[in-house]
């Protein structure tokens, strides 16, 4: 499901129009952005938590020479879908 599908979805399930359904969906993911900026996380109960994380340095090996790489440490988003997502 791409942008405009789900801003279709939303329009259908909460009766609203596809406008106000944009708006809302756009807001929800500045706000979401936003927080993680800042280290934060957003944690939607019965549906999952997006955080960010830190990946330490480590090292790796080029594939093509097999010379090894020392890859920096980064901030990565992840998602931790809640236990009952699926049911």
């Amino acid at each position: 499901m791409n942008k405009v599908e789900l801003i279709n979805a939303v329009a259908e399930k909460a009766g609203m129009t596809k406008v106000d359904a944009r708006k809302a969906i756009d807001a929800i993911m500045d706000v979401t952005k936003d927080e993680l900026k800042k280290d934060g996380k957003v944690a939607l109960v019965g549906f999952g938590t997006i955080a960010v994380t830190k990946r330490p340095a480590r090292q790796g090996r080029n594939p093509r020479t097999g010379k090894t790489i020392k890859i920096a440490a980064k901030k990565v988003v992840k998602f931790k879908p809640a236990a009952n997502i699926l049911k």
